[in-house]
């Protein structure tokens, strides 16, 4: 390839005028360097490729998986550390307004991913005292049908705690400080010691004592499916760790009867778990309507120690007052030492009536739900809520629209999913 290039270009320099033979020898020593340079790079790149190593981790190159189902090797990469959080404080940060919703005609099932910065994995705000408060409660009452690990995931719980106990000192230093053996939240004044064998307390439930988020764990087994073997779920509302517990990813949103899972999600979310690299972070965002005030579990679908749950015991068209906005921000990283896929669930509970103060939303809001599908609707407990829902958030747009609210500038104020 290289000889035929100079070739080319010799033969060019032969038809110039002698007086510009000077000129035509230098472009050509510049174009020879640039061909050489060309091809040694190109021979490296077909070297490294030719001799790429089936037992690097899927992270080594996007889309394609380079190892055996359930085999991971330890991945070399480095979280970056974390921008501290210039005027963060526990009692005035307010929380995200996530509002992810959008207009109809059709609702859209997808997965919904886009990429995360790293210096958004922990989101923490002035509610902080109230969750860790009611987590903690929920492990003392509630133990191991809360927070659980089993041995084969255990190693992947310790490299969840060890990087919370980097990340969060980094992220919020006027809140958490790094010891030689654990951290110190200096607002609670507690000190978790993290190295002593054996731990004091299951380390998925000492994770879950440190941020606001749920937590679970999927580990790769030799099948090449991946399965949730470690959790701290404590505010998931809707549902019980002890019902998922040991599921493989697809048998838990099935079991959940989760809409057009088989049919829309399924392959392609298990094709994304087995790409994920510890280097390419994701967030999506999800929300429901919630008819009680309950931010651990929704008694509106039945006890929470019930042999089975669901919408058909919640009290249909209660007043207004009584429903509440449930969103769920939920990030996902590959740990890179144990190769493990770590969700991190935080929610977001607000009345609908705060919320709809705000412009643009009791609009967008009705809309969304109008869209829902049957199989959306009976998922999320439309039947039960609808007639109330639906003339609340109408009036309440009505006059917005007639206090000079302009629907079609909706995107120069605020953006999806915010």
């Amino acid at each position: 390839m290289a000889i035929s290039v100079l070739e080319s270009l010799w033969g060019t320099i032969l038809s110039i005028p002698t007086k510009k033979v000077v000129n035509a020898s230098l472009i050509l020593s510049v174009c020879v360097w640039l061909v050489i340079l060309v091809t040694r790079k190109w021979a490296s790149s077909t070297a490294k490729a030719s001799s790429s190593d089936r037992e690097k981790p899927a992270a080594g190159v996007r889309g394609k998986v380079t190892r055996p189902p359930g085999e991971w090797t330890p991945s070399d990469f480095k979280r970056p550390t974390a921008a501290p959080y210039l005027g963060w404080d526990v009692h005035s940060t307010k929380p995200i307004p996530y509002r992810p919703f959008r207009y109809g005609p059709k609702y859209y099932i997808t997965l919904g991913l886009r990429s995360m910065k790293w210096d958004e994995w922990i989101e923490l705000d002035n509610h902080y005292l109230k969750y860790h408060a009611d987590k903690a409660r929920r492990i003392e009452e509630r133990g191991s049908k809360c927070c659980h690990t089993a041995p084969e995931a255990m190693d992947a719980a310790i490299e969840l705690l060890e990087e919370l106990c980097a990340y969060l000192p980094e992220r919020y230093p006027n809140m958490f400080t790094k010891t030689t053996t654990g951290i110190t939240n200096k607002v609670t004044n507690e000190t978790f010691n993290i190295t002593q064998r054996p731990l004091p307390e299951d380390p998925m439930a000492t994770a879950a004592r440190l941020v606001q988020d749920d937590l679970a764990l999927m580990i790769e087994r030799p099948d090449g499916e991946y399965y949730l073997l470690a959790g701290a779920i404590l505010l998931a509302g809707f549902w019980r760790l002890s019902d998922k517990f040991g599921m493989r990813l697809s048998e838990i949103h099935t079991s959940g009867d989760v809409p057009q899972f088989k049919s829309k999600l399924e392959k392609g979310m298990m094709n994304f778990f087995r790409r994920l690299r510890p280097e390419e972070p994701v967030l999506r965002n999800n929300y429901f309507i919630q008819v009680d005030d309950n931010l651990a579990w929704s008694e509106s679908i039945g006890s929470e120690d019930a042999e089975t749950v669901s919408w058909n015991t919640a009290e249909k068209n209660r007043a207004i007052e009584n429903h509440f906005f449930r969103s769920e921000r939920q990030s996902l990283r590959r740990l890179p030492r144990s190769g493990a896929v770590v969700f991190t669930i935080r929610t977001y509970f607000e009345p609908v009536t705060a919320i709809v103060e705000e412009p643009y939303v009791p609009g967008r809001l009705a809309d969304a739900v109008r869209s829902w599908g049957d199989d959306v609707s009976r998922y999320k407990g439309k039947e039960k809520y609808q007639d109330v829902l639906l003339e609340f958030l109408d009036e309440k747009h009505r006059v917005q629209v007639e206090g000079g609210l302009e629907v079609e500038k909706e995107d120069e104020v605020r953006r999806y999913p915010l």
